[in-house]
C-alpha cells in the first residue's frame, strides 16, 4: 500500500487535535501504550504542539519506537483514529454544558478541515460536552455514524467501579456496572444491572455486611458525578483519568476487541430516545461503533435516561 491509495488507512497512526492538558496527557498515554508507531499533534498554537511532541518524544527510548511530531490537517488523511480534545477548559463552578457554545464554535472550524480530507478512519470526540459535540461532529462531518463516537461515560464508569470497589473492599476490575446518559450532571448510575463477578450488587453488598443499599448508592452516584468538580477545584483541570479512557477506547478499536464500553453514539429509538448522541454501552471494534448493548434498566432509570436525553436535545436546539 502507498499513501496516495484512495482507501489507505495507516492503522498504526493516530492524530490528536488539541494539545491542552487532555490532549497532551492522551498523547503521553498513547505513547506508552505501544498501540501506534506514528502520532501527529495538531493545535492552533503550533509551538505548543511542537513542544509537547518534543517532550513526549524524549520518553520513546523507554517505550516502543514511535514517530511523534507537530503537524497540520494535511497530516491526518491516513490516520486510523483522529482524537479531538480541542476546546475551552471547564472552570470551577462551570458545568460541562456551560461550554456548549464556545466549543461548538471551535468544532465549526475543526470538522470542516477534516471533511476536506479523504479520512477513512474513526473520529473520537473527547471535548466537552462530549455527547452534544459528538452529535455536532457527526452532522458537520458527514461521516457514517459508526465512525463518529465520543468518549462518553467511559471515565465516569471507571469512577463508578472504583467507588463500588472501595465501598466493598474488592478489586474494581471485578465490578460490572455502567454510568449511562449524559457525561455530566444528568448521568445515571445503572445500579439495577450492576453486579460483582456475576453476583447482583445488593447481594454482594450484604455478603460484605452492607445493608443500606439506597443510601450507599446515592452516596456513590454523587461521588462519581461530583468527582470532576472536586478535581477541578483542587488542581484546576482533569486530564489523567480521561487520557487513560482515551487509551482504552483506542485499544478496543486498534485491536478490534469488540469490547463493550459506554461510548457516546447516536440513538435511534432505544429506550424511546432518538436524534441525539448519548453515552450507552456499545460494542467497539475496528469499525468503531458496532451497536448498542441493551442492558436491563428499571423504570426509574429509563425515565432518568430519557430526561438526560431531553436536556441535551434542548440545549443543542437552543
Amino acid at each position: 500500500m502507498v499513501n496516495d491509495c484512495e482507501n489507505y488507512i495507516n492503522f498504526r497512526k493516530v492524530a490528536i487535535i488539541g494539545c491542552g492538558f487532555v490532549g497532551a496527557a492522551s498523547a503521553f498515554s498513547l505513547m506508552q501504550s505501544g498501540l501506534f508507531s506514528e502520532m501527529v499533534l495538531i493545535d492552533s498554537d503550533r509551538e505548543r504542539a511542537e513542544g509537547e511532541a518534543l517532550d513526549i518524544s524524549h520518553g520513546v527510548a523507554f517505550a516502543k519506537p514511535m514517530k511523534i511530531y507537530a503537524g497540520d490537517y494535511s497530516d491526518i488523511d491516513d490516520a486510523s483514529i483522529i482524537i479531538i480534545t480541542a476546546g475551552a477548559n471547564q472552570k470551577p463552578n462551570e458545568t460541562r454544558l456551560d461550554l456548549v457554545k464556545k466549543n461548538i464554535c471551535i468544532f465549526e472550524s475543526i470538522i470542516p478541515e477534516i471533511k476536506k480530507r479523504n479520512f477513512k478512519g474513526i473520529l473520537l470526540v473527547v471535548s466537552n460536552p462530549v455527547d452534544i459535540l459528538t452529535t455536532v461532529a457527526l452532522k458537520l462531518s458527514g461521516l457514517p455514524e459508526h465512525r463518529v463516537i465520543g468518549s462518553g461515560t467511559v471515565l465516569d464508569t471507571a469512577r463508578l467501579k472504583y467507588e463500588i470497589g472501595k465501598h466493598l473492599d474488592v478489586d474494581s476490575r471485578s465490578v460490572h456496572a455502567f454510568i449511562i446518559g449524559e457525561h455530566g450532571d444528568s448521568e445515571i448510575a445503572a445500579f439495577s444491572s450492576a453486579n460483582v463477578s456475576g453476583i447482583k450488587l445488593d447481594d454482594f453488598c450484604e455478603m460484605r455486611n452492607h445493608y443500606n443499599h439506597k443510601e450507599s448508592q446515592e452516596i456513590i452516584a454523587n461521588n462519581v458525578k461530583n468527582s470532576a468538580y472536586e478535581i477541578i477545584s483542587k488542581k484546576k483541570a482533569t486530564y489523567f483519568g480521561i487520557a487513560m479512557s482515551v487509551k482504552r477506547i483506542c485499544e478496543a478499536i486498534v485491536r478490534d476487541e469488540k469490547s463493550i464500553l459506554p461510548i457516546s453514539a447516536m440513538m435511534h429509538g432505544e429506550y424511546g430516545i432518538s436524534e441525539i448522541a448519548l453515552s450507552m454501552p456499545a460494542i467497539i471494534g475496528k469499525q468503531g461503533f458496532e451497536g448498542h448493548v441493551p442492558i436491563k434498566l428499571n423504570e426509574d432509570e429509563i425515565n432518568k435516561l430519557q430526561n438526560s436525553a431531553n436536556i441535551l436535545k434542548n440545549i443543542l436546539n437552543d
